[in-house]
């Protein structure tokens, strides 16, 4: 009983310790003072006003869900269907795919960056593109586990085998048999994905810088100009990932459900 007192009383002051900072900073972002007392004078919807007819963050909101999502479309499009062919095919090459998950978290953002700058500064091409292509190599890790695991649940190699042996093409087997069972899966690495490169700051500050200005740049140059304004970014962008984790959870707890049927 005493542990289990004691592991309960943890949990509390974990739980406090990690959502005070959070409801704090939501909070700021509705005050219309915050000085001298220990809760807002006042609370307004000023701040968000304010934030949402800014066009420079309505700019900067764009570049990040273009830059983005733009990158995981292409791991959709290209990584994706590589992982399928490797894991059902040739599975003995999956080594080379651990290798390099594991070579992108060896690197820390700012040697990365400092490496792009060296290698392609001088070739001509645009930086953007750059961070894009390392932004598609980044998520490699959420791309390949989700799409795996996917493939694992739904047995998908029994399944192309049944579809083939029913008179379905491989093509067809994979559009229409395979995808649809596996697609909750792929949809939540995507998401997941997403929600990463979206908080991602060191890479495009140090490359690109604000040539580019996405959410986190814009963030930090509020973040010396108004408390309130950068609190209702930090606000906009919990809600966003909240929403995204929400999602996630429905399309795990579905594909959860197709492998058990």
């Amino acid at each position: 009983m005493k542990k289990r007192g004691f592991a309960d009383l943890f949990f509390i002051f974990l739980m406090i310790y990690l959502f005070v900072p959070i409801l704090a900073t939501t909070l700021y972002a509705f005050a219309t003072n915050w000085n001298k007392t220990v809760l807002p004078e006042g609370l307004t919807f000023k701040w968000l006003a304010t934030l949402f007819q800014d066009t420079s963050f309505i700019e900067a909101f764009g570049r990040s869900v273009l830059l983005s999502g733009g990158a995981v479309i292409i791991a959709l499009l290209f990584i994706v269907p590589a992982i399928f062919v490797i894991v059902l095919y040739f599975p003995k090459y999956e080594k080379w795919i651990q290798v390099a998950i594991v070579l992108v978290y060896a690197f820390p953002g700012v040697i990365l960056a400092v490496g792009l700058i060296r290698a392609y500064s001088g070739i001509g091409v645009p930086m953007i593109f750059i961070v894009l292509g390392a932004y598609v190599i980044s998520i490699l890790p959420y791309i390949y586990q989700g799409t795996r695991n996917s493939l694992r649940n739904v047995n998908a190699r029994q399944l192309l085998d049944a579809a083939e042996l029913l008179g379905a093409t491989k093509l067809q087997a994979f559009i229409k048999v395979l995808l649809p069972a596996v697609y909750p899966g792929l949809f939540a690495g995507a998401l997941l994905s997403f929600s990463v490169l979206f908080g991602e700051f060191v890479l495009i500050n140090l490359v690109v810088g604000s040539r580019f200005e996405t959410v986190q740049i814009y963030l930090m140059k509020k973040l010396s100009t108004s408390g309130h304004i950068a609190s209702a970014v930090v606000f906009v962008y919990l809600v966003l990932m909240g929403v995204l984790t929400f999602i996630i959870s429905v399309l795990t707890k579905r594909s959860k459900g197709v492998a058990n049927t």
